[in-house]
């Protein structure tokens, strides 16, 4: 009887939480053709250099990315990888990226805080002290750490895509509070917010980051014209690479497993042919 009860109290739980759930909706991300998507598939390296410029000069101002070291960035597989430096802490160009990033550190003779340039050994500096700072310059709002995010996400670097490149003028009838801006591919409920036919609510919903790519806000080493399209598809490039850096590695570890497997399947079947083939089956 008990656990009927209980059973009876979760039904009637998700039975009033169906409607909430329910009025949360969102557009489909865009679909993007990557070049890392596959069992074959690669990171475009200039696509994540680039990717890691749109995130140093645009995304790093709000959102950390904690799990990061400079030195990530010179490992293989990664943006700035050279097989002369097999060592990323001597990657030249890593040493100077980092160099030009201030990070907090202890004066060993005094025990003050001070600052200096970053070395490879160093992780990505917070743009906030804290959480209740970071809350402060958001109207509330907490960006999220991005080390992870394109697996954190349901669509992943597609969501990442639409999201930071799908910004729109709100739908006439929807009130958008101060701090708030309108995306139809952020997920939310627009209900309480919408002054029209209760039939017509929009999808998406109001995220309290201002739209943050702009044509021409970058400008790229290599040339790239640095359209908000263009901005958006390198930063989930790089975004991509951030949350799962040994992918490459992964993918050709899997490669040459399969093919182990599928030599030893054969020997095998050869092997077994060879002792049983005399005995009656």
């Amino acid at each position: 009887m008990l656990r009927k009860g209980f059973a009876f109290a979760a039904l009637g739980l998700a039975l009033l939480a169906g409607p909430a759930f329910a009025a949360t909706t969102q557009e489909e991300p865009k679909s993007v053709e990557w070049s890392f998507v596959g069992p074959f598939g690669k990171f475009n390296q200039e696509q994540v250099q680039r990717g890691y410029k749109v995130y140093r000069e645009v995304c790093s101002a709000c959102h950390a990315m904690d799990l990061l070291y400079f030195r990530n960035l010179g490992q293989k597989g990664g943006p700035f990888y050279d097989p002369k430096y097999p060592n990323p802490n001597n990657n030249p160009v890593v040493k100077s990226l980092a160099h030009d990033i201030q990070v907090k550190d202890i004066d060993t003779d005094t025990g003050d805080v001070i600052s200096r340039p970053a070395t490879p050994a160093d992780k990505f500096p917070a743009p906030f002290p804290n959480e209740f700072a970071a809350r402060a310059s958001n109207g509330g709002a907490l960006p999220p750490d991005l080390s992870v995010m394109a697996k954190a996400r349901e669509g992943g670097p597609d969501y990442i895509y639409s999201l930071v490149s799908g910004f729109r003028n709100a739908p006439h009838g929807l009130n958008v509070p101060p701090g708030k801006y309108y995306n139809p591919y952020f997920s939310g409920d627009l209900s309480s917010n919408w002054s029209g036919p209760a039939s017509k609510v929009p999808v998406g919903g109001l995220i309290g980051m201002p739209p943050p790519l702009t044509n021409g806000k970058v400008t790229f080493d290599d040339g790239t014209p640095s359209t908000v399209a263009q901005e958006a598809k390198d930063v989930a490039a790089f975004l991509a690479w951030a949350a799962e850096p040994k992918m490459e590695e992964r993918k050709t570890f899997g490669l040459g497993a399969m093919i182990y497997l599928l030599i030893f399947s054969v020997l095998l079947w050869f092997s077994y042919k060879s002792i049983w083939r005399k005995v009656a089956h």
